[in-house]
């Protein structure tokens, strides 16, 4: 991000830019800010958006040959396009010979670092990965948006705040907004304002559901169970994450066991650096053989779904009662 801003200030642009990684926020924001500083945001005629796959190549490149109407240089964006992630030779090849008057933006989630697409830009333009933001990073950045707005907020709430939203910045942005409107007139943002008008996450539901599972307290795991297919989730996908989550803390609770640090292990399970409090008490909650027999009953649950020897939504219910039922 450092050596972007530095091109942009300078006013020395590469030919080809790829912005990658997860946090889709962070990308959009960075491309939209290298593209206002390439054109006018006026300059309708020398701006080009692709997005999606099958995007024609050669319709990029003959594009690219084009000189700029009236203006330095033609910005041609390609979103989600996958040619950093699957093959495309016809732009690898064309990279190292992209005109000093044409600027390719690529913007992509998912990228090949092996692929010829990714390493032609590395050495002919520049490649910025934008990372999942850490707990810190992300508390200062929202900090920074209530300071703005003339409003302040106690460590506590930030954490529920955090806790509802997860640590994606497109999602933090738009919840954040709604509590600003929520908010007017107020200085300071309570656990309330937090729990009255921000959406908590399936995600969050999920380790809400199997925390009632390890305190036993069948009758809140159902209920939110309930609250899940209210909300129009799938039975299999509530399952998939009910999977994903036995299988993190598994891991969390092998890893632990290693003497490995928290930041480590948050980062090699995915887990959200201000969530690994609770994902730990809930690791204390298991033996290692209870969460391994948990991984394999849902994988199990699975099979006899789609064999067609249970009913989705019934499966998981019963997996459900079977574990908030346990000692453990």
């Amino acid at each position: 991000m450092k050596t972007l801003m530095e091109d942009i200030k300078k006013r020395q642009f590469k030919n080809v830019y790829l912005l990658m990684g997860e946090e889709t926020y962070l990308r959009n924001q960075y491309r939209k800010r290298l593209r206002e500083a390439l054109l006018d945001p006026e300059d309708t005629m020398n701006v080009a958006t692709f997005e999606g796959k099958g995007i024609n190549p050669r319709e990029v490149i003959d594009l690219a040959e084009t000189m700029p109407f009236f203006a330095e240089r033609r910005v041609i964006e390609l979103q989600d396009s996958g040619f950093a992630k699957h093959a495309c030779p016809e732009l690898a090849d064309y990279v190292p010979d992209i005109p000093e008057s044409t600027c390719l933006i690529l913007t992509e989630s998912e990228v090949d670092k092996r692929g010829r697409v990714y390493k032609a830009i590395k050495k002919s333009g520049r490649v910025l990965e934008f990372k999942r933001q850490d707990e810190r990073t992300l508390t200062r950045w929202v900090l920074g948006t209530l300071k703005k707005e003339g409003k302040s907020i106690t460590e506590q709430t930030m954490h529920v705040f955090l806790g509802r939203t997860g640590s994606d910045m497109e999602n933090i942005d738009k919840e954040l907004e709604k509590l600003l409107c929520y908010t007017i007139g107020k200085d300071v943002i309570t656990t309330d304002d937090v729990e009255a008008v921000c959406t908590e996450q399936t995600e969050s539901r999920i380790f809400d559901m199997i925390q009632a599972v390890t305190e036993q307290n069948q009758r809140r795991a159902l209920d939110l169970y309930a609250d899940l297919l209210a909300l129009k989730e799938p039975p299999m996908r509530i399952l998939y994450l009910i999977t994903q989550q036995f299988h993190r803390l598994l891991l969390l609770k092998e890893l632990s066991g290693q003497g490995m640090d928290r930041g480590e292990m948050a980062k090699a399970a995915g887990v959200p650096p201000f969530a690994m409090g609770k994902y730990m008490a809930q690791c204390r909650k298991f033996t290692s053989a209870e969460l391994r027999r948990a991984v394999e009953d849902c994988v199990n649950t699975e099979e006899r779904v789609k064999t067609g020897q249970m009913a989705d939504q019934l499966s998981v219910e019963l997996l459900i009662v079977k574990y908030s039922g346990q000692s453990g």
